[in-house]
């Protein structure tokens, strides 16, 4: 027996190769989910918690600005709800039920911390399970996600946006040219 072992070998066993690729892909997510958990040590709640606290941020913030500048935040905070919605259509629950209570729950958050003039980042843990589709604070239900992920996750989705905007620009300013 080694005193230190440093490394390990892991044997999988599945019922035919489609299977056994399919194991060997969700033990590889789980050991990265580990690696960066093990360098980052920093979560985020779950369930769309996360995403829901980011749009009800950048919507309040886009409601303080006025004509055009306020567009880019409300579309942006309507996007991040698309994890949330997602969760809850895959439950089979209304999504505009689930979707509405969980905005109302973050919303609630915010006001409630401006009344007590608090943290202007309130912490609001509410997400949606996504077995049975309720809403359920993510810190009591032990539903996390790496910080560095999650993040990584937003800066991709944000720089594909402006390259499909980029995109768009060209080909709109061809078409008046007239090439």
């Amino acid at each position: 027996e080694c005193k230190e072992p440093k490394a390990c070998t892991v044997i999988l066993r599945g019922g035919s190769k489609d299977v056994l690729n399919e194991i060997e892909r969700n033990l590889t997510d789980a050991m990265q989910v580990v690696r960066n958990v093990v360098f980052d040590t920093r979560l985020l709640p779950g369930g769309g918690a996360t995403e829901m606290a980011v749009s009800t941020g950048l919507r309040r913030a886009g409601l303080k600005l006025e004509g055009v500048q306020q567009g880019p935040f409300l579309a942006v905070g309507e996007a991040m709800e698309v994890i949330p919605r997602t969760l809850a259509q895959n439950c089979g629950v209304s999504v505009i039920r689930t979707v509405t209570q969980l905005r109302a729950k973050h919303a609630a958050a915010y006001e409630e911390a401006e009344q007590d003039g608090k943290d202007i980042f309130p912490k609001c843990n509410w997400g949606i399970d996504g077995t049975t589709g309720k809403l359920v604070d993510m810190d009591e239900f032990g539903i996390w996600e790496p910080f560095s992920v999650k993040i990584q996750t937003i800066k991709t989705a944000v720089e594909s946006a402006c390259m499909i905007l980029r995109i768009d620009d060209i080909v709109s300013g061809s078409k008046k040219k007239g090439y």
